[in-house]
C-alpha cells in the first residue's frame, strides 16, 4: 500500500488475529487510499464477523469508511450478548466441531453440523439459505462473501467452547429437547412403543424414554447420564434455561 497513514488499534480480544507487531496498541498503518475499512480489517487477518463498532476519531463509522490521512481507528470487538436480527437464532457447525454441536442439543440448541467435509462454498451457502450462524475456527471460510452470518470460536476446548458460543449469543436453553445425534427433536415414548429397539439389559433396567421424531433414536438415562447432566447443570447455572 502507498497512501494516507493511519493509526489503528484492535481491542484485546482480537489481537490473536493481526501480527505481532500490532498487538501492543496503536500502530502505524500505511493504507492504499481507496480500500474500505471493512477491508484494510480483513487484510490484517481480522474477520469481519468478529469486529464491532469501528470508531474513528471517536465516533463510530460503516464498515464502507474509507480511511484518510491521520485518522485513527478504533476496531472494537462485537458486543455480548450478540443479537442477529431477522431470524430465529440457529446454528450451522463446520466439520470439526462435532463435539460442540453435540452439546448445543443437549441443551436444546438448534445446532446443524456437516459430519463430513463439504467445502467452504458449500457451508456458506448453507448458512445463507437456512439463515443460520456458521460456527468455525477457520478464519477463511468466515469471509465467504456468501455467508450470512457467521463467528470464530476461540477454543479448542469443547467445554470453553461451549461457554464462549452461549455468553456471545445467549441461545435459550432447553435441556433433554433435541436429539444429540441428527438435531431432531425429542418426545416422550411408551416403553412398550420402544422395546423393539432396545437391548435386553435396558428393557429391564429402564422404564422412562424420549425417543427423536426425526430419526427415531430413543434416548434413557443410561450409565452417562451423569457426565451429560454436568454439563446441563453447569450452563443451565451460568446462563438460564429450565433443567427439564
Amino acid at each position: 500500500m502507498n497512501g494516507p497513514e493511519i493509526t489503528l488499534e484492535v481491542a484485546p480480544e482480537l489481537r490473536l488475529f493481526v501480527p505481532h507487531d500490532r498487538r501492543g496498541g496503536p500502530t502505524p498503518l500505511v493504507t492504499d487510499g481507496s480500500s474500505t475499512l471493512g477491508h484494510v480489517i480483513e487484510s490484517l487477518g481480522i474477520p469481519l464477523t468478529e469486529a464491532g463498532t469501528l470508531l474513528v476519531n471517536g465516533g463510530p463509522v460503516a464498515r464502507s469508511h474509507v480511511p484518510g490521512p491521520g485518522e485513527h481507528v478504533d476496531v472494537r470487538a462485537v458486543e455480548r450478548p450478540q443479537r442477529v436480527p431477522g431470524a430465529p437464532l440457529r446454528f450451522l457447525l463446520d466439520v470439526h466441531l462435532g463435539t460442540l454441536a453435540r452439546r448445543l442439543r443437549l441443551l436444546g440448541v438448534d445446532a446443524a453440523y456437516e459430519s463430513e467435509d463439504i467445502g467452504d462454498p458449500a457451508l456458506a451457502a448453507l448458512s445463507a439459505r437456512e439463515r443460520r450462524v456458521l460456527l468455525s475456527r477457520d478464519r477463511g471460510l468466515l469471509r465467504r462473501r456468501e455467508l450470512w452470518a457467521g463467528a470464530y470460536v476461540y477454543s479448542d476446548r469443547p467445554k470453553e467452547q461451549l461457554r464462549d458460543v452461549l455468553g456471545r449469543f445467549a441461545p435459550v436453553l432447553a435441556p433433554w429437547t433435541r436429539c444429540t445425534a441428527c438435531n431432531g427433536t425429542l418426545a416422550g415414548a411408551a416403553k412398550d412403543s420402544v422395546s423393539g429397539l432396545l437391548e435386553h439389559g435396558t428393557q429391564q433396567a429402564y422404564d422412562v424414554f424420549a425417543q427423536c421424531t426425526e430419526c427415531s433414536r430413543v434416548y434413557w438415562r443410561g450409565a452417562h447420564h451423569g457426565h451429560l447432566e454436568t454439563i446441563v447443570s453447569e450452563a443451565v447455572r451460568e446462563f438460564g434455561g429450565t433443567p427439564a
